[in-house]
């Protein structure tokens, strides 16, 4: 899998999730737009990103966050709780076969929930960590983002939303996600 980040390195945590929040758009629109021969493979590129992705917000931005915004918990509880939502969407897609009348409609009201997510993060997340962190720290939160990203599971977990949860159940999930993608790779079908 390519980076998360392949139009180019990012040095500043924000601008890296900002271009991690358009690519989601775009896989969103890829799987609405696919023919059904194609749908299943641009969905499972979407549950891997969204599931990378929240993971290392959460290990990485959100802990950053609470400590730096002055209603960082406030903040950071409403996003935990966005991201619980939309994991327990997710996994309940992911059990669907692309082809079922039920998920084209579950596919969108997910993509809604997801938008309005990283809509949420972009307004009430994302400018308070530039303004209270260094360039330095946003250059370091991204390292680190991407390191987390690397060793993320990759397909949602629900009720895993916090760095200590994530620390805990994190690297368990992974191997077990990272075995199945790769199982279903082997079979003809990719994850």
């Amino acid at each position: 899998m390519p980076h998360l980040d392949d139009a180019g390195e990012n040095d500043d945590v924000v601008a890296l999730l900002m271009q991690q929040h358009n690519h989601i758009r775009d896989l969103f629109a890829e799987v609405e737009n696919a023919t059904a021969d194609d749908r299943e493979e641009a969905f499972r590129r979407l549950v891997r990103l969204l599931a990378v992705h929240e993971t290392a917000e959460e290990e990485v931005v959100h802990p950053s966050a609470r400590r730096l915004l002055q209603d960082g918990e406030q903040v950071v509880d409403d996003r935990l709780e966005e991201e619980r939502a939309a994991k327990e969407k997710l996994s309940r897609l992911d059990d669907m076969n692309p082809d079922d009348p039920g998920f084209m409609p579950a596919l969108r009201e997910l993509r809604a929930d997801v938008l309005q997510h990283a809509a949420s993060e972009e307004q009430y997340e994302f400018p308070g960590l530039r303004e209270k962190a260094g360039a330095q720290q946003l250059a370091m939160m991204a390292t680190a983002v991407r390191a987390a990203e690397a060793m993320a599971p990759t397909r949602p977990h629900p009720g895993v939303e916090t760095a200590a949860e994530n620390v805990a159940v994190g690297p368990v999930a992974a191997v077990i996600d990272r075995t199945r993608d790769a199982v279903r790779k082997a079979m003809g079908k990719d994850s």
